[in-house]
């Protein structure tokens, strides 16, 4: 055999294998447009599921979603020393995706795409495998064919600016097929029976500000019984260091989310979540001197749970209020 056959027949076979995947499988078409070192954070799979796939913005109460069932593919990635834009991110995908098909439903930036409530209004893989800043993220929303062999694709691209990281998730409806059972969202770094991994806390390794940084932080010690928006006593050392994170760097805004546990409708846990994270607001101005003109009271209601609503521990847990980067100058 002539010097270099070996090396030319395993580059042919290689390129091979890699231009049958990138045809049949949008997630290895995407990891095209990833920087090097781009890790794979959560994956989940349904045989047959179905996908509410945002096709407009969030604007006066609601949201035009589309209805898709199938194979849903739900996954999402860390983007290693990401210094470009939310627009640099995505300019690559979304060329990837329209070379190979996909036409285009909807796009959408930040306050366009309807900000906080859109965000929590559609379907989010949690921290920390795929983190959101409310102030810097993208969406687009694309179809390919027609009919039962129809096939829908959305992102979603944020940055984490503390931590140098961009965040990208896909969630694809295809048509059905018959797969092994639901694979729960797992974190590659949580352990594999952990089906909804929690937001880092502040103490851990790092403490607040890096916590906060990278995705969200709970207020630990802020504590809330069931149906009531006034603070508890405690948590005081979790806001002083929050109050002092603020003072440290002046440029940066936060938004103080209020949850619930799942009692009651809806419509009222929001309400109450609002006035949770005012509460929050308003101590951490009137004790610990922050800038109140920096920090945003806002309200998910029962929509992110930390913990299991079946048990006192858990609704518990996810009566709380999260801290999170709103302007990362």
């Amino acid at each position: 055999m002539f010097p270099g056959a070996c090396f030319l027949r395993r580059r042919i076979a290689f390129g091979l294998a890699i231009g049958l995947a990138l045809t049949t499988t949008p997630a290895l078409a995407l990891e095209r447009a990833f920087p090097p070192g781009a890790e794979r954070t959560a994956e989940r799979v349904e045989p047959m599921g179905s996908y509410a796939l945002p096709i407009g913005p969030w604007a006066d109460g609601s949201m035009l979603t589309q209805r898709t069932e199938g194979r849903v593919e739900q996954s999402a990635w860390r983007l290693p020393d990401s210094r470009a834009g939310t627009l640099a991110l995505l300019a690559p995908m979304r060329a990837a995706l329209l070379a190979d098909g996909w036409q285009m439903l909807f796009e959408c930036e930040t306050a366009g795409c309807g900000g906080f409530d859109f965000r929590y209004s559609t379907q989010v893989l949690p921290e920390p495998a795929m983190h959101v800043d409310l102030g810097d993220f993208r969406f687009l929303a694309v179809r390919r064919g027609s009919g039962a062999q129809a096939e829908y694709l959305s992102l979603l691209v944020s940055r984490s600016a503390g931590a140098g990281t961009g965040h990208v998730q896909m969630i694809r409806v295809g048509p059905a097929a018959d797969e092994p059972p639901v694979q729960a969202a797992v974190s590659s770094k949580s352990a594999p029976d952990q089906a909804v991994p929690a937001p880092p806390r502040a103490e851990a390794a790092g403490g607040l500000a890096q916590a906060l940084e990278n995705g969200s932080v709970v207020l630990n010690g802020v504590e809330f019984a069931s149906g009531a928006a006034d603070v508890a006593q405690g948590g005081d050392a979790v806001l002083a260091e929050l109050a002092a994170y603020l003072a440290a760097h002046p440029a940066r805004s936060i938004a103080l989310v209020g949850h619930t546990d799942a009692s009651g409708s809806l419509e009222a846990n929001i309400a109450l979540s609002k006035r949770r994270a005012e509460a929050v607001r308003a101590r951490l101005i009137a004790e610990m001197g922050a800038d109140g003109s920096r920090i945003t009271a806002l309200g998910a209601g029962f929509m992110a749970p930390r913990g299991s609503n079946l048990t006192d521990e858990g609704r518990a847990a996810n009566r709380r209020v999260e801290a999170m980067l709103t302007s990362t100058r």
